[in-house]
């Protein structure tokens, strides 16, 4: 304890410790000292394809390669679609309109100098066979229950938007006032809209089979403002085509086999009136 005390005197009264302590930090920040070890960093993880496993990375690539060379191929040929007749047009021009048409065809009229200023109207009627006989449906409005779809709609669907409305178009453009066909895409044309028609008519029951169909389209011109000084006729005009039979081929999934249910029970009742 003496010693102690002693030692703790001859320095002033102050402990040795801190003093011993402050030659240690002294040592640390000397010329040529090691510094004490630090830590190692955190690993970071790899992000993004880089951190699935070499398989995955390989699937992800070809998916990703397989994408991209898909969009330059639809970007490509929705140019050499649009582009004015080259080399390339006259050669692979078939296989172009195959990829374009009817989904991805491109329709300028909004940019056109004279925009279209008419409302076109589909109409469709079918000709049913059931117990009481043969009966022809009165016109059904198709362009009018799409337009009711839309109308305060805030996200309305594609389809009734554009499905009829484009199908009807690519009839117009590949028949003739005749409604003959003027190519190849005619009988493309016909087979859209019946099979059109038929989705609609299948979501009804008409009590019994539906073995023809008929489309007419009713074009209307728009009337032109109050302020306006032109007449213009807003009298419909009407664009009747023939009956079509319908086949198979033609029917919705599932339509079918309620077709049959319907010729059999048709069947069935007019064998029970003889």
């Amino acid at each position: 304890m003496d010693s102690d005390h002693g030692r703790s005197s001859a320095g002033g009264g102050k402990d040795a410790w801190p003093q011993a302590s402050d030659r240690s930090t002294e040592a640390r920040d000397a010329p040529g000292a090691i510094p004490p070890p630090t830590p190692p960093a955190p690993q970071a993880t790899a992000g993004g394809i880089a951190g699935l496993s070499f398989p995955y990375q390989v699937v992800a690539a070809l998916a990703l390669s397989l994408i991209g060379l898909l969009a330059c191929t639809h970007v490509a040929m929705v140019f050499l679609h649009v582009a004015p007749s080259n080399t390339l047009t006259k050669q692979h021009g078939k296989t172009i309109d195959r990829w374009i048409y009817p989904e991805f065809e491109q329709n300028w009229k909004l940019f056109a100098p004279n925009p279209l200023q008419q409302n076109v109207a589909v109409h469709v009627r079918a000709d049913v066979v059931g117990k009481d006989g043969r009966r022809t449906t009165r016109w059904m409005n198709l362009t009018h229950e799409d337009t009711q779809g839309v109308r305060g709609n805030l996200f309305p669907s594609h389809v009734d938007q554009n499905e009829l409305r484009r199908g009807w178009d690519f009839y117009v453009n590949s028949h003739d006032s005749d409604n003959r066909p003027n190519g190849m895409r005619g009988e493309l044309s016909e087979r859209y809209v019946r099979r059109i028609a038929m989705l609609r008519l299948s979501e009804r029951d008409y009590g019994g089979t539906i073995e023809r169909i008929q489309l007419r389209s009713a074009t209307s011109s728009v009337a032109p403002p109050p302020w306006s000084t032109e007449k213009v006729s807003t009298r419909p005009v009407h664009r009747v085509l023939p009956w079509w039979t319908v086949t198979p081929d033609d029917l919705p999934a599932g339509a079918e086999e309620r077709s049959r249910d319907a010729s059999g029970s048709a069947a069935h009742g007019r064998e029970a009136d003889r």
